[in-house]
């Protein structure tokens, strides 16, 4: 059997240069932008010891997390599969501020399995987060900023779905439920599967019965919040998230806002308001966010937190595509005058290539549609006719 050592893993992908140069352009306006915001960047390691990375995550990022062992320490360690929780023990133990923190980052994360049939496996995740504030005006900021973020990328965003995972965690209380049934219930709540949810839910005391198979039903418009307090029981847990939807709402009014109770992505270490954009032409979520309030304080240190994050990869894919670079050919070697010449293009932000020899007829391949020639004792960039 020949080895094709060119082949890569199954949705493990090379990034070539028209797409790469999409995405790192997107990469640097949306950073700039969280910059201009006042959120700092950072960044965190691609590996971590286990105990670390998966501190606070929940049962579904250590399925979702590559694990090795320490040649050094013998210890495992984990390849990142998410970078938030990261950015929470950066703020929890090297900043150590006793203020607000606003932090961004941008880099690779690898999953096991891809989250989808078209998915890869090694996303490119970019987010911003705030920590040490405990009050709605924090989750307003980082709707906001996603919102701007999709804009700078062009992509229409259709809907922020808004959620609160204190409902379900209220209602799982009342009802006494197990885990085990606790994780089959996230699981067919998300997927809005209404036929198991009835069966998991038979021998469930009401009203929380009722309450649960009422949750797939609150999703829509304003008119929701007032449907789930009229189908969902009184507890002063439930009816506090509810007040607090209403309030977000009504601070984003200008946003195309929607809610969805029993949307719990995340539910794991979301411990309060959670949201989920989505835009035209994607089939998911193009960006998932919410409050984590717990993540800190399982690093010793209990913090405030709300934040957002997407796939550039997958945003850029969405964005407008931006003009093929044109590059101007210059001669290989030459004087100080070409040089002079050479080097005041690439500070007016021109692409200049060195004609290196041997190459004739294939410079067209890297977009040179120019050529720099001498005239009366001048540099000029003149058009070029014909192969190149």
């Amino acid at each position: 059997v020949i080895m094709r050592r060119w082949l890569l893993p199954e949705s493990i992908e090379d990034i070539l240069p028209l797409e790469a140069r999409r995405i790192e352009r997107l990469r640097r306006a949306l950073l700039d932008e969280f910059v201009l915001h006042g959120y700092e960047l950072v960044m965190p390691p691609l590996l971590e010891y286990v105990e670390s990375l998966l501190t606070g995550s929940g049962h579904d990022m250590d399925l979702r997390t590559f694990k090795l062992v320490d040649q050094l320490s013998g210890r495992t360690m984990g390849i990142r599969a998410d970078i938030t929780p990261q950015v929470a023990r950066i703020d929890a133990h090297l900043l150590n501020r006793k203020g607000v923190a606003r932090l961004c980052y941008c880099g690779s994360v690898l999953h096991t399995l891809p989250s989808g049939l078209t998915a890869t496996r090694e996303p490119l995740q970019v987010g911003a987060e705030i920590y040490g504030h405990v009050g709605i005006e924090a989750d307003v900021e980082v709707i906001r900023l996603l919102a701007q973020a999709l804009e700078i990328a062009g992509v229409k965003t259709s809907r922020i779905d808004l959620g609160h995972v204190g409902v379900f965690r209220a209602l799982s209380a009342r009802g006494g439920l197990e885990a085990e049934l606790e994780q089959e219930l996230f699981a067919v709540l998300q997927a809005k599967d209404m036929p198991d949810l009835r069966e998991l839910v038979v021998n469930v005391a009401e009203p929380v019965r009722s309450a649960l198979l009422a949750l797939p039903e609150c999703y829509g418009g304003m008119e929701v919040l007032q449907r789930a307090l009229k189908l969902l029981p009184g507890d002063v847990e439930i009816v506090q998230a509810v007040q607090d939807l209403e309030k977000l709402a009504a601070e984003l009014a200008d946003l195309p806002v929607s809610f969805d109770l029993a949307d719990l992505r995340g539910y794991h270490y979301h411990s309060g308001v959670a949201f989920a954009a989505y835009c035209t032409g994607h089939p998911g979520a193009i960006a998932l966010g919410g409050r984590y309030d717990k993540v800190g304080k399982a690093f010793g240190r209990g913090r405030p937190a709300t934040g957002f994050s997407m796939d550039l990869r997958e945003l850029s894919q969405l964005a407008e595509e931006p003009a093929l670079p044109r590059a101007i050919l210059a001669p290989a070697g030459g004087d100080s005058g070409l040089r002079k010449a050479v080097a005041e293009l690439r500070a007016g932000g021109n692409v200049v290539i060195e004609a290196l020899p041997g190459h004739e007829g294939t410079w067209g391949e890297v977009g040179c549609d120019r050529r720099l020639v001498l005239r009366s004792g001048k540099w000029i960039a003149e058009k070029i006719q014909g192969e190149v």
